[in-house]
């Protein structure tokens, strides 16, 4: 089992992972909250209409993608 210290982890994310490569992540200031696009989501799960199947399955096939699997 892998021991993880308080300076290996920045977050919900590291950023040194491959993935994370080519995206916005890195420019944007650390803590930045996009208030509009929280507030979006919020009414979306509040009517019910964030999960749908749709994006279920467009998640499952990002997730066997990173994995190798697709």
């Amino acid at each position: 089992m892998g021991l993880h210290t308080a300076t290996c982890l920045k977050g919900p994310i590291t950023r040194r992972r491959p993935w994370w490569a080519g995206q916005d992540v890195e420019e944007k200031a650390e803590g930045e909250v996009r208030h509009d696009l929280v507030a979006h989501v919020r009414r979306e799960i509040a009517a019910g209409t964030y999960d749908t199947e749709e994006r279920f399955e467009a998640a499952i096939d990002r997730l066997l993608s990173r994995l190798g699997l697709d």
